[in-house]
């Protein structure tokens, strides 16, 4: 493993998610054979509040990958899209 940190990483998350009180929950996973998996629940009333969380948790998402690859946020968004126009939903 790369990076000696992501399974530290990756309990944190788990935990995370299966405790306290969540209005929103997005995990994304990338397997080793390049399968994709994404689980995106929300306990939101209204478009308005599913976009605003959208928007929240795109929002840290681009700006960790940005600083982490040393990239732009605006990089990170736009190779985002064009991956996102490609995917399918199931």
């Amino acid at each position: 493993m790369s990076n000696p940190r992501f399974e530290e990483t990756r309990t944190e998350a788990a935990a995370a998610i299966t405790e306290g009180d969540l209005r929103s929950v997005y995990a994304g996973l990338v397997h080793e054979d390049g399968r994709h998996e994404y689980y995106l629940g929300n306990d939101t009333e209204s478009a308005e509040q599913l976009r605003e969380a959208a928007a929240v948790q795109l929002g840290m998402l681009c700006r960790v990958l940005a600083d982490r690859s040393e990239r732009s946020v605006e990089e990170v968004a736009d190779l985002a899209v064009e991956r996102a126009e490609h995917m399918e939903l199931r």
